[in-house]
Order: structure tokens, then C-alpha cells, then sequence
């Protein structure tokens, strides 16, 4: 997979297809990633013994699958596949479209 944590992306599939946001988690066995303000659920918590208080409803993401998410091209902005290129013996992520470096 070679998105990373930090990564700017294009949701292209699923209920929330077109929205921008930032990779928060990635799952590298699964291919899965998490994306901030996508695919929300909502969770019902119970109320604790303890004195926490009552049961809330909470809202959070969900993990997507990685095909379903796409880079975007930090010269255009606009979404771009990612390619890995050698630079001094490391490993660095070009993007497709322009060829800049992603961060």
C-alpha cells in the first residue's frame, strides 16, 4: 500500500465519494485505511457504574477499503496514482501526474 498516515485524499467510492480529507490511520494487513470526517457511524455507550455519567451516542469513522481512495497531486491538487522513485538509495512517493515528491 502506498499511502501513509498524513496523506491528503480523494474519497472516489462509497457514500461519501468526492470529499477531501486526511488519512488518520492506515491497517496495512487488511488494506484498509481510516479517513478523518468519512464513512461515520454512529455508537451507543452505555452509562457506567462508576460516575462517568449517562450513555451518549458517538459518532466515529469507520475504516475503507484503499482502492477506494485516491492521493492528491500537491502541485495540482487534483487526485493522482502514486509511484515510488530512488533517490540516494531511499525510497521516495512521486506523484503520477506532476512527478512531485509526496510528503
Amino acid at each position: 500500500m502506498k499511502l501513509k498516515k498524513g496523506d491528503k485524499v480523494l474519497v472516489i467510492a462509497g457514500k461519501d465519494r468526492g470529499k477531501t480529507a486526511e488519512v488518520t490511520e492506515v491497517f496495512r494487513t487488511t488494506n484498509r485505511v481510516v479517513v478523518s470526517g468519512v464513512n461515520m457511524i454512529k455508537r451507543h455507550t452505555k452509562s457506567r457504574m462508576a460516575g462517568e455519567g449517562k450513555g451518549t451516542i458517538v459518532e466515529k469513522p469507520m475504516p475503507i477499503h484503499a482502492s477506494n481512495v485516491m492521493a492528491i497531486d500537491p502541485k495540482g491538487g487534483s487526485r493522482t496514482r502514486v509511484g515510488i522513485q530512488r533517490k540516494d538509495g531511499k525510497r521516495i512517493r512521486v506523484a503520477k501526474k506532476s512527478g512531485e515528491e509526496i510528503a
